[in-house]
């Protein structure tokens, strides 16, 4: 059984900061991408931005120049730096993994965490 467990949305005012975390625990050999998504009220989860066990990240458009996504693979843990939020970033945002379970599968399963939800306020 694997999970991941994501923290610290809240509330901010535009022009604000807030910092994501998640964790992932349980049964794992080896996380490749992990990612954050979110999803806004009315509209499709999207995609915000991924990276590596290596260390290569991809952002969205919207994303880019404000957001750093990092992570601490001893940690298994993924972070997302959000600053100069704007009101059309609110949304849940949700952490994805691939997670290879066992040394002896080379399977990768898809994880999602259960959302943080992060508030905007103009």
């Amino acid at each position: 059984q694997v999970q991941l467990v994501e923290s610290g949305g809240g509330l901010v005012q535009a022009g604000g900061s807030l910092r994501l975390s998640c964790a992932a625990s349980g049964s794992i050999f080896r996380i490749n991408v992990m990612a954050w998504y979110r999803q806004a009220p009315g509209k499709q989860r999207e995609m915000v931005a991924d990276v590596t066990s290596g260390g290569t990240t991809n952002y969205t458009d919207s994303a880019k120049g404000r957001f750093t996504i990092s992570r601490d693979n001893a940690k298994n843990t993924v972070y997302l730096q959000m600053d100069s939020l704007k009101p059309e970033d609110t949304a849940v945002y949700y952490c994805n993994a691939a997670i290879r379970t066992h040394w002896s599968t080379y399977k990768y399963v898809e994880v999602w965490g259960q959302g943080t939800l992060v508030t905007v306020s103009s």
